[in-house]
C-alpha cells in the first residue's frame, strides 16, 4: 500500500487494508513480495497530482501489477493515458471498488483468517494516536478548492457509528483521537433529525455533541479542519472543562475582504478577531492553526499588508501557508489579476517571517510553564519527543526532552518547559 495525500486519505487507506485482512490478504513490507500494489492518490494540486504519477510509475516498474484508488481516480483517462497496464482505477472512499478489484487481481485464498485483524482494524499510525473521521465530502464551493467535485457533498456518519470505533481505538491503546473531515463543524447537518441511541442516551447528530461525547472517551479530542461557524463557539467551553484538546484548527486562507470574497469564504474578518478574543477569555490556553494562501489571484499589495497586520491582531499559534497554485477545474483558474510568480514567492517568505515570529514569542512564554506532554518516541541517548495539547502530529510542533529515558511511547507526562525557538519547545519531565 503506498498512502499520499492527507490524513482522509490515511484514513480511506486504513479501512481498505482492514477489509483486505479480514479477507486473509496480508500487507507486504515491499513490492518484491506483493502481488499487488495499491496506490491511495491525492489529486488536490498539480504538484500533489504528479506525486501521485510517480508513486505509480514506480509501482508499475517495481512490481507491474498496480491498482490506483483515491482522489486522482477521478482522472481515470490522465492515468491509463500514462500507465496503460494499471488493473483497475477508483475513486476516493470507494472501499468496496478497491476490495473488489483486489479479488479479481490476486484471488483471495481459499481460507480467510478472520483472527488477523484486531478491532480496531489495521493502522498506518503509531497505536497511541489515531484519526478518526467522521464524514465525507463538502458543501462549499470554494473558488480555488475541487474537493466537491472529487469527493462529493457532506456525507456525515452515524454518531454511534463514530463513537463505537472511538472506543475500539481507545481499547486498543489509542490516547489522541484527531477528529477530521472535509468540514468538522458542517458534521450532521444532513442528518440533523436522526438522533441515535448510545449507551441509553440519545445523540444529536450535530459538532458539540459528538466532541462532548468523544472526550468521555478518550484522554485527549483533537478537532482539525473546523470551519468558523457561530456554533463553534459552543465548543470553546468543552476545552475550557478539559473534554476537548483547546486546539483549534480553522482554515482561515486570507484576512482582506476582497480576496476572501474573490475565494468565496466567510468575509468579516473583524467579527473573526473578536470571535477569537473572546474564545480566549473562556479558554485562555486555547491554540489557534490556520493555513492561508499567499497570491491569489487579484491579491494587490494593500490585500496582502492587510493580512499581515490581521495576523499582528490574531496571534495564531500554529500558521503553515501556501503559494496559489491553479488546479484543473478550480474556479479560481478563471479569476482576472493573476500573481507573477516572483511576487507569491516574495509575499510566501515575509508572511512565514512573520509567522515565526509570532511562534517564537508565544513558545517563549511558556518557558518556566509545566504542561501535559503525549510521548511521540523515546531515543536509546535518553531522549524523548513529545507534543503539547498545542501540538498535532507532523504538522505542528514539538517538544524535545531530556532525561526521559523512562518513559513509554504514548505516556502523557508533565513536562517543565526549560527552553523554546521558533516552533518548538525543550524541556525535562517532573514525573
Amino acid at each position: 500500500m503506498v498512502s499520499l495525500g492527507c490524513p482522509k486519505n490515511l484514513v480511506d487507506s486504513e479501512r481498505i487494508l482492514t477489509k483486505l485482512r479480514s479477507d486473509g490478504y496480508a500487507l507486504s513490507p515491499d513490492y518484491a513480495g506483493a502481488d499487488v500494489v495499491l496506490v491511495n492518490t491525492c489529486g488536490f494540486l498539480d504538484s500533489a497530482k504528479e506525486e501521485s504519477l510517480e508513486a505509480i510509475g514506480e509501482a508499475i516498474a517495481e512490481n507491474g501489477r498496480v491498482i490506483v484508488t483515491g482522489c486522482m481516480g477521478k482522472e481515470a483517462e490522465t492515468i491509463r493515458e500514462r500507465f496503460p497496464d494499471v488493473l483497475a482505477i477508483t475513486g476516493a472512499h470507494q472501499y468496496e471498488e478497491v476490495v473488489g478489484a483486489v479479488h479479481v487481481a490476486a484471488p483471495m485464498p481459499p481460507s480467510a483468517y478472520l483472527n488477523l485483524v484486531p478491532d480496531a482494524g489495521l493502522k498506518l499510525t503509531p497505536r497511541h494516536y489515531s484519526y478518526l473521521k467522521i464524514s465525507e465530502g463538502c458543501n462549499h464551493r470554494c473558488a480555488f478548492c475541487i474537493i466537491p467535485s472529487l469527493r462529493g457533498d457532506l456525507v456525515s456518519r452515524r454518531p454511534d457509528a463514530i463513537l463505537r470505533e472511538a472506543e475500539k481505538l481507545v481499547a486498543a491503546g489509542t490516547k489522541e483521537l484527531l477528529v477530521i473531515s472535509q468540514d468538522t463543524s458542517a458534521y450532521g447537518v444532513d442528518i440533523r433529525k436522526e438522533p441515535r441511541t448510545w449507551q441509553g442516551r440519545e445523540i444529536v447528530p450535530h459538532m458539540t455533541d459528538l466532541a462532548r461525547e468523544l472526550g468521555r472517551i478518550a484522554p485527549w479530542v483533537r478537532l482539525h479542519y473546523v470551519y468558523p461557524y457561530p456554533h463553534v463557539d459552543q465548543v470553546i467551553p468543552l476545552m475550557a472543562e478539559g473534554l476537548v484538546l483547546p486546539y483549534l484548527d480553522i482554515p482561515f486562507q486570507h484576512a482582506s475582504r476582497s480576496v476572501l470574497k474573490a475565494m468565496r469564504r466567510p468575509a468579516n474578518e473583524a467579527k473573526v478577531l473578536e470571535r477569537i478574543r473572546t474564545w480566549r477569555e473562556i479558554c485562555p490556553d486555547i491554540a489557534i492553526r490556520s493555513t492561508f494562501i499567499t497570491g491569489f489571484p487579484g491579491e494587490t499589495d494593500a490585500d496582502f499588508d492587510y493580512l499581515l497586520d490581521w495576523l499582528d491582531d490574531a496571534q495564531l499559534d500554529r500558521v503553515g501557508a501556501f503559494r496559489f497554485e491553479p488546479v484543473k477545474g478550480a474556479a479560481a483558474n478563471d479569476l482576472p489579476g493573476a500573481v507573477p510568480e516572483e511576487v507569491k514567492e516574495e509575499r510566501y517568505a515575509r508572511f512565514m517571517a512573520k509567522s515565526a515570529e509570532i511562534s517564537a514569542a508565544k513558545l517563549k512564554a511558556k518557558v518556566g510553564r509545566t504542561l501535559d506532554i503525549i510521548i511521540d518516541a523515546v531515543d536509546l541517548d535518553g531522549g524523548a519527543t513529545g507534543r503539547s495539547q498545542a501540538d498535532a502530529p507532523e504538522i505542528d510542533g514539538e517538544v524535545h526532552l531530556r532525561d526521559a529515558g523512562h518513559l513509554e511511547q504514548g505516556d502523557i507526562v508533565p513536562v517543565l518547559v526549560e527552553d523554546a525557538d521558533d516552533h518548538d519547545l525543550f524541556g525535562v519531565p517532573i514525573a
